[in-house]
């Protein structure tokens, strides 16, 4: 199993898209951020969250 295909925690996934975990959860409640929940974490698929911000929806201009 590489890297890219394990579940990634908050924590890890801020810490590979240079952002502050307060920034993962405010994602997850307004912009639709791919996440997983198992039991109380989420946990997040790196392809997934890559083709989210490759489509703009990361952006304050693909928020609506």
């Amino acid at each position: 199993m590489t890297d890219l295909d394990r579940w990634l925690s908050v924590e890890e996934i801020a810490n590979y898209l240079g952002v502050s975990k307060e920034s993962i959860y405010r994602w997850l409640e307004s912009r639709k951020m791919p996440a997983h929940k198992v039991g109380r974490q989420w946990k997040f698929k790196v392809n997934e969250v890559d083709e989210w911000v490759k489509n703009g929806d990361a952006s304050e201009e693909g928020h609506k």
